[in-house]
Formats: structure tokens, C-alpha cells, sequence
């Protein structure tokens, strides 16, 4: 059975939450391989709704093992936060299993990203301020705790003793902040340890002993393509590799063993924090799309940024990606609007670029150049084939893609599980038998709620 990877292809909150909970009824497990609680994923199940940093999306479903790989920096507090909100909601998390080499985000990470970002003013880069970026700093400089350090606790004093000590001066002699007391937080960080040490595990094992037996696994990646710290407009990006190749680095497994690669990205665009954004709308337009599509973030509940659809940069993504289809979301929040527009191409400094420049300084000159596309006035949630769809919508996928180079194989019209659209067949690289087509094959609900 094949290893599948979810992959944001632009700015994040492109709807890969709903994309993973919507595949995930016919897989084993969903590892999530990079990024922290700094991503949300939002999941409407019937009336409910859950909001998920850390955990997997598949957890929802009780035969799921959702498991949190090498590459996700960790705050166990956020954890152990998120685990007791699903429990008190029903939901089984006795089978989360977290890497126990994932690194851990120390209080000191929070407090020194929170510390820079306010020094920096207006050149800052956006962060959340939940420390993601000093966790990994920390990670290659080879000075991080890990989270199997947290079941030591003398290991883990000796640590924090060499650490310490340059984490305090950091934050006191430059930020003018206060530093944390070595005692102290060897208590917390060995009591974060025995809650969980239930759900630590080598996950790296676990995965591919899985696949081993031949079942399929969901990998499942946070942020978006556009915001990759090697391939993102950088310096305005995360600090991990969200791209499709990340979920070897960060979720255990070998190149040759992804036989797909689901590319995941909004029928328009958005971007959260500081950064060019080319094809941005500052108008009523764009107002309208914010309201209509509830364009606030997960994690910090901040205003969204959005703007038309940009095809320059997805041309970039399928490629760096290997994308081998495409689930577009969102689609219905352009209902009602006289014409859509889709930006083909970027005019810099007077010429014409196609290709993605990633150089931010480059990006912040680019004027997009758009073709406009009709629009349409009738509301598509209820639609369930392409056919029911509205001519115009049915033109502006086809043109989609076309510019994507990857097939469009599924289109969601709605939040819930049941509205989405299966547009035509998942290619996989290696073809799967009969007995497990049905694996890559979206089962509609029969229960309208979604349930």
C-alpha cells in the first residue's frame, strides 16, 4: 500500500486539515511530519468543530494511529492542552504516539521569539511567537532537548545546566527580559515527561513497520510550499521544510516509499504575518472574501491577508512537490462575485517573470498580470458532482488546471466531509491492486451531518 503526502501548495490554510480528515477513513495512520503548534487545522465534523495544532487530523477517526514524527518541534503543554480537549469530547487519544526524537519548545523559545520579534518592530518576520523558530535554531545547533530527555530528569538538569545559562543572558543583556530558574523548569519539564511518556515512541520504527505490512499511511504537513524555509519567500517563512520532501526527514520514511502526493491549496489565496503578497486585495472584494470564508487564523485568531489566485507560484510548487494531484478548496467562496481573476504572470522592474522568485525583495516589486474569468451567482454547497456546479465554476477549475499542470481530482464546495467533489481518479505511481482501490477513493457520507 502506498505512503501518501499532503502538502500545502501556498501560503498555508489552504484546507489540509479537511483534506487529511477526508482520506483518512481508508488509512492506518496520519504522521505529522514538521512545523508546531504555531499551524491550526480546522475540522467540522456535523455541527462540531475542532481546532488541532499538534495532533493529527486523524484522529477523529477511532482506528486511526495518529502519530507526531521527528520533524515536529513539540510544546508539550499545547500537547497535553490538546489531548485533554479531545478526550473531554469523546474522542480515543490513548493511540497518539509522539516521536521521541522530537525536539521540544522549551519556555525559554517562546520567550526569546516573542523578545526578538519585538525588537525587530517593523522589519519582523511575523512569527507566532510560540517559539518555533529558536526551537529549531537549537535543534541544528545541536543543543535542543528532545523529548525522550524529559523522562531523565539528571540528564536533563545536566542539559539545561550547559543551556541555560546563555538562554538567560540572551534574553536579559539584549531584550531586556527576565530568565527562568534551572530548578524550575526541571520540574515542569520532568512533569510534562511522565504524562507522556504513555504516548513516546520511536516513530521511525513504528512507520515502517506499518508500511511494512502493507498499509497505507497519511503524512501530513503544516504550513504551505510558499512559506518552505529552503523554497519560500524567505526571509518571510517558517523554520522547516513543509514540502513534500520533508515528510522523509521528518516523518521516517525513504523517497521511493511516497507513491502519491496530494497537493492541497484554496480556490484564492491567503497569507498570515509579514511578506509580500502580490496579488493581495485591500477592498471590498477582498473584505467580502475574509467574511465569506472566515479567513482568521487557527492558532492566532489574526485577520488573514487574501488576494486573487496566483498560478505563478503554483507552477513552482507541483514541481518542487512531484504533485500528482490536486485537491482545490474553497471554491464556493467565490460565489456571487461578477468575475474572478487569476494573476498568469508577474511584470518586474518591466519584464515579464513566470517563474516563481522566491527572493522576497524581488516579489515585493512584481505587479501581477491578470486574466479575468466570469463569475458566477449561484451558492454551490450543495452540489455534489462537477455537473451540478455552475458553468463559469466548472471553466475556472478547468483553468486552474491547466495552469497547475496536475490534475484537479477533488473540489470542495463546504466545510464538512460530505461536500466535496470527486473530479476524477487519484494516479498513484505504483498502481494499487483491486482489493485496495477503494483506499484511494473518497467514500462520501451517507449521513448528511458528515457523521
Amino acid at each position: 500500500m502506498p505512503a501518501t503526502v499532503i502538502v500545502g501548495l501556498q501560503w498555508g490554510d489552504e484546507g489540509k486539515g479537511k483534506t487529511t480528515d477526508a482520506l483518512a477513513e481508508h488509512v492506518k495512520a496520519v504522521v505529522r511530519y514538521q512545523g508546531g503548534d504555531n499551524a491550526g487545522h480546522t475540522i467540522m465534523l456535523g455541527e462540531e468543530v475542532f481546532k488541532l495544532h499538534l495532533v493529527p487530523s486523524g484522529v477523529l477517526y477511532p482506528h486511526i494511529a495518529p502519530i507526531i514524527g521527528n520533524g515536529v518541534v513539540v510544546n508539550p503543554a499545547t500537547l497535553i492542552s490538546e489531548l485533554d480537549m479531545l478526550a473531554s469530547r469523546g474522542i480515543e487519544v490513548d493511540r497518539v504516539r509522539v516521536s521521541k526524537h522530537a525536539h521540544v519548545i522549551m519556555p525559554y523559545h517562546i520567550a526569546l521569539d516573542g523578545a526578538m520579534e519585538a525588537r525587530l518592530a517593523k522589519a519582523a518576520v511575523g512569527t507566532t511567537r510560540r517559539g518555533i523558530g529558536p526551537a529549531y535554531a537549537d535543534r541544528a545547533w545541536r543543543i535542543g532537548i528532545r523529548m525522550e530527555d524529559l523522562l531523565d530528569g539528571p540528564a536533563l538538569r545536566s542539559k539545561l545546566q550547559r543551556i541555560l545559562p546563555e538562554k538567560n543572558a540572551t534574553l536579559q543583556r539584549q531584550h531586556n527580559v527576565g530568565g527562568f530558574d534551572l530548578d524550575e523548569l526541571v520540574q515542569l519539564a520532568t512533569a510534562w515527561g511522565v504524562r507522556l511518556k504513555p504516548h513516546l515512541a520511536d516513530t521511525t520504527q513504528l512507520v515502517q513497520e506499518m508500511l511494512a505490512r502493507g498499509e497505507h499511511l497519511l503524512f501530513e504537513g503544516a504550513q504551505g510550499t510558499l512559506l518552505d524555509l529552503d523554497h519560500g519567500s524567505y526571509p518571510f517563512v517558517t523554520s522547516s521544510n513543509p514540502i513534500a520532501g520533508g515528510a522523509c526527514t521528518g516523518g521516517g520514511i525513504g523517497p521511493l516509499q511516497v507513491d502519491e502526493v496530494l497537493g492541497v491549496m484554496k480556490a484564492y489565496a491567503t497569507r498570515v504575518g509579514a511578506g509580500p503578497f502580490p496579488t493581495e486585495l485591500e477592498d471590498e472584494i477582498g473584505e467580502g472574501i475574509i467574511d465569506r470564508g472566515r479567513e482568521f487564523g487557527t492558532t492566532t485568531g489574526r485577520r488573514r491577508r487574501v488576494g486573487w489566485f496566483d498560478a505563478v507560484p503554483l507552477r513552482y510548487a507541483v514541481a518542487v512537490n512531484s504533485v500528482s494531484s490536486i485537491m482545490l478548496n474553497k471554491i464556493d467562496i467565490l460565489s456571487g462575485l461578477d468575475e474572478v481573476l487569476i494573476c498568469m504572470a508577474y511584470e518586474v522592474d518591466g519584464e515579464r517573470v513566470d517563474w516563481w522568485p522566491s527572493d522576497a525583495d524581488i516579489l515585493a516589486r512584481a505587479k501581477p498580470i491578470y486574466e479575468h474569468f466570469p463569475g458566477w451567482t449561484e451558492p454551490i454547497h450543495d452540489c455534489r458532482s462537477m455537473a451540478d456546479l455552475p458553468e463559469n465554476a466548472r471553466l475556472y477549475v478547468d483553468a486552474v488546471e491547466r495552469l497547475s499542470g496536475a490534475p484537479i481530482c477533488f473540489v470542495s464546495v463546504g466545510p464538512e466531509r460530505h461536500q466535496t467533489i470527486e473530479r476524477k481518479p487519484r494516479p498513484f505511481r505504483r498502481p494499487l491492486s483491486a482489493a485496495n482501490h477503494v483506499a484511494a477513493v473518497v467514500a462520501p457520507a451517507a449521513d448528511p451531518a458528515g457523521k
